[in-house]
Order: structure tokens, then C-alpha cells, then sequence
């Protein structure tokens, strides 16, 4: 039997009720198993002549796709299915945002030199917490908060403080993206390292893996 229109349709609702599903089942994983806030977030929005355009309506938007909802109601660790879902109706297609600076900061450095410090890390038998890669290319290593105001100093103290590296943290004030959204348009977001009961609500101490990630990101530029 041929598709209808009505059969189109139906499949193409069919496949937004399953993305939906997705998302919140996602938000109350992050919130009830993970024990992360979790905001909603403006997504990007494909426009004419490759221009990309940001759901918040800001014409001026200086970050499309990668920033919080100002009407977004933030769920707090601990909230379940019920209330993620409720949550995600009234932003329907919302990205998924984990504040940085309360349960975790992040050190962000190219996806290249993440993966062999990860390697190198995990050789060594150090504690790791997850660690999310972005569609553009970057590295994202869940630490301990407090790693954004410490890095100045632990680089200084290990010796790299001279060397030209890209490798930056981030703390209070900024968001992740999480997995699976869309980041600004560029595609989703995944985990190299996902999260588990052992390390989500435990991330790692900072100096317990800058030393290796500065290397390797030295190692990538030369």
C-alpha cells in the first residue's frame, strides 16, 4: 500500500512525540539519577542564505542555539519524569543545559588531545569523571567545582603556565549542552565517557588531571 498524506503525517508526528520522549527521558535521568540541574535552552534555527537564527527571537543573539530560556523553568536535581515532562510542554523542543559551577566546572580542550589524555588517564587508574565531546570539535572533562578559579595556579604550579594551550575551564555562569541536543546547530552532542553512579555526583579534583591534559594539548601544536 502507497503513503498517504495523513500517513505522512502520522509518521512524521509519531517521530516528534518519540524525540520529545527522548528529551525527557534524558532531563529525568540527568536530574534523578545524575543529580544535576538541568535548565531548558534555546535551540538553532536554520534560516535563509545559511544564516542560523536562535528560538529565543533575539535578532542580535550572540550565542543561537547555546544559551538559556529566559522563561525556561529550571528543574532541580532530584526531579522526576512527571515534572521533566511538564517542564519540556511548556518549551517544547528545548536543548537540554546543565549549569556549570554547582555539581561540576568542566576543562574544555580539542576533542584530539581529550581522547589521548583520556587514554593516558585511564592507564594510570586515576578517577575520571564523564567526559562529553561537542560536534565542533572539543573536549569536555567533568572536575570537582571550584576547577575555574584554581586552573591559573595548578597550571603555574605543574610547570605549564608559559605554554600557549588550548585548554580553558568553565565554571559559574556557563552551560553545558548535554547529550543528546543539538549544539548551536552544529549536530548533537555525545559522551565520550558517560556518566555513572560512581562519578556523577563525585567529579574528580582538578589537579588530578591537568598535568596530563596540558600535555597533551602541547603535544597537539607541535
Amino acid at each position: 500500500m502507497g503513503f498517504t498524506i495523513g500517513g505522512i503525517r502520522e509518521m512524521r508526528s509519531s517521530s516528534r512525540r518519540r524525540a520529545r520522549s527522548t528529551e525527557i527521558s534524558a532531563v529525568a535521568e540527568y536530574t534523578g539519577l545524575w543529580g544535576w540541574d538541568v535548565v531548558p535552552g534555546a535551540r538553532a534555527v536554520r534560516a535563509g542564505s545559511g544564516r542560523t537564527d536562535c528560538s529565543c527571537g533575539a535578532a542580535d543573539c550572540s550565542s543561537p542555539g547555546a544559551h538559556p530560556l529566559a522563561f525556561g523553568e529550571e528543574l532541580a536535581a532530584g526531579a522526576g519524569w512527571e515534572k521533566a515532562a511538564v517542564a519540556w510542554a511548556e518549551t517544547p523542543g528545548a536543548a537540554i543545559l546543565l549549569p556549570v559551577g554547582r555539581s561540576f566546572d568542566l576543562l574544555d580542550v580539542p576533542e584530539a588531545a581529550g581522547r589521548n589524555a583520556l587514554a593516558r588517564l585511564e592507564r594510570m587508574g586515576l578517577p575520571l569523571g564523564p567526559v562529553a565531546v561537542t560536534p565542533t570539535g572539543r573536549a569536555l572533562f567533568f572536575v570537582a567545582p571550584g576547577a575555574a578559579g584554581q586552573l591559573p595556579d595548578l597550571l603555574y604550579r605543574m610547570g605549564w603556565d608559559d605554554a600557549s594551550l588550548d585548554l580553558r575551564p568553565l565554571g559559574p555562569g556557563d552551560h553545558l549542552t548535554a547529550p543528546p541536543s543539538d549544539l548551536g546547530g552544529h549536530g548533537p552532542m555525545r559522551w565520550l565517557r558517560p556518566p555513572s553512579l560512581d562519578t556523577a555526583d563525585r567529579p574528580p579534583q582538578a589537579r588530578l588531571m591537568v598535568g596530563t591534559l596540558a600535555y597533551a594539548c602541547n603535544r597537539s601544536v607541535v
